[in-house]
């Protein structure tokens, strides 16, 4: 019988030798680097996204523009002057709202309408344009309609049954009276009320009847 060399043996090259181990791939020879490369650059997109969200938030719009009067960020100085407003019902006068045609909070405004009314100054129509125009009262009750709308109030119409929040009934009637401050009092005034020009210490008294209540004075707030 034949033996096997000694080489044979040692290599294990015959039948009964043994093959070498297998090698089996880990997960931890996973190469880490690229994944961590590709999670830091998601971190970095991601960061990016919520820096350009937050520093270019969508802007805010722009209150409407009611009868050709826009909502400017600033006061102007180059029109400035005050008429009056009354209102008088039951035969007496009930203030018209404070802050008419200033949006946001009072205190830090974001725009005010070239027509508007400051709370510290009851019933007082403050004209503030960037040039010289004419201004009706009919374009007061716009703003004063469409401010009070944004806020989700009632409508402020100015028509033949509307003063506004007021109703006229079958039974009643609005007379108007217009007093210019030039010592003849109030004057009746029987055209349309909304076409009334807004003029410098003008007090225009809307009188719902009966009873046909005498306007009351009117005394502008010192400055004004």
């Amino acid at each position: 019988m034949a033996t096997k060399t000694k080489a044979a043996v040692r290599s294990g090259s015959g039948k009964g030798g043994r093959r070498p181990p297998v090698k089996v791939k880990r997960g931890s020879d996973v190469p880490l680097l690229p994944i961590a490369v590709a999670g830091i650059l998601l971190a970095f997109a991601i960061g990016v996204i919520i820096y350009i969200v937050v520093n270019n938030p969508k802007p805010t719009p722009q209150p409407a523009v009611a009868a050709g009067i826009p909502c400017d960020h600033l006061e102007h100085s180059t029109v400035h002057y005050h008429a009056a407003v009354q209102i008088i019902y039951a035969g007496t006068v009930h203030p018209i709202a404070p802050n008419i045609g200033i949006t946001g909070d009072p205190a830090s405004p974001t725009c005010y309408y070239w027509l508007h009314v400051h709370a510290g100054n009851q019933n007082t129509i403050h004209i503030e344009a960037p040039a010289t125009q004419t201004f009706t009262l009919g374009q007061f009750f716009a703003v004063w309609s469409t401010w009070s709308q944004a806020k989700g109030d009632p409508a402020q119409p100015l028509d033949a049954t509307h003063i506004s929040t007021f109703t006229l009934t079958p039974d009643q009637t609005v007379k108007v009276y217009i007093d210019l401050q030039d010592g003849k009092g109030p004057q009746p005034y029987t055209g349309d009320p909304s076409a009334i020009v807004l003029k410098s210490h003008e007090v225009i008294s809307l009188v719902i009847s009966p009873p046909d209540t005498p306007p009351p004075a009117f005394t502008f707030a010192s400055g004004l």
